[in-house]
């Protein structure tokens, strides 16, 4: 399964990208999200910081969380993230 999401810009895509996926075990330093407050995802990582991501808008937010959240309950891995311009392309499955 594929997924694009739209983020502000493209410094917030690379951070998107940087922090979502570990290429070396194929595992993901984010454990979880903890709101979305209009365009912006706020999430924490396994070294117990937060990060905010800005997105596209509300319904990009939501997407991604949505989303990812099969892959943070550990039922679907995360294969494949490329960073396009201000697009984070996810590949899981």
């Amino acid at each position: 399964m594929n997924k694009r999401i739209t983020c502000e810009d493209k410094y917030e895509a690379q951070k998107l990208a940087s922090l979502i996926y570990i290429k070396d075990n194929n595992e993901i330093f984010i454990t979880g999200i903890l709101e979305i407050i209009e365009n912006e995802l706020v999430i924490s990582l396994k070294d117990k910081s937060a990060h905010s991501i800005l997105l596209k808008d509300k319904s990009e937010a939501e997407s991604f969380a949505d989303f990812i959240q099969s892959v943070v309950e550990n039922s679907e891995r995360l294969s494949d993230v490329r960073v396009i311009e201000n697009i984070v392309d996810i590949t899981k499955g």
